[in-house]
């Protein structure tokens, strides 16, 4: 049975302005427990940041991250699929492109992600990474 990007993706993603502090993203992060956040101009997706991109792009550079900005973390040269694609060609694109997330765009607008996770959650819910996947953060 063939399955597609939207039967598997985490929906709604949290997004950030350019212009939005570095720091202000991580506390994001924290709050949400997530480990990545689309970076939008207006409802077009700009770029995806990650925890490790704060971290090696912003912070180990000495940026003061209530200053820098999250535009200059981020990763703009993205993959992207979208909805109807099928999962399967979601998977080969994060393995080509050697990615751990996935924005999903319909009509170029962010409208959710995927992930390894998500896709052990969906194909192997057994596997270490699908049971830490679904256990629930640490305090």
């Amino acid at each position: 049975m063939t399955q597609y990007v939207r039967d598997v993706m985490t929906g709604d993603p949290v997004t950030v302005e350019p212009l939005t502090s570095v720091a202000a993203v991580a506390r994001i992060m924290r709050d949400r427990d997530l480990g990545a956040v689309l970076v939008t101009e207006g409802d077009r997706l700009r770029g995806l940041v990650t925890d490790r991109d704060l971290v090696v792009r912003s912070i180990a550079e000495g940026g003061d991250p209530e200053q820098t900005t999250v535009a200059g973390a981020c990763s703009d040269d993205m993959v992207t699929v979208r909805l109807d694609d099928e999962l399967d060609h979601a998977v080969r694109l994060m393995r080509e492109h050697a990615v751990r997330r996935v924005p999903v765009v319909d009509d170029g607008r962010p409208v959710g992600i995927v992930s390894l996770g998500d896709l052990a959650m969906e194909r192997d819910p057994e596997s270490a990474l699908g049971d830490i996947s679904v256990a629930r953060p640490n305090p």
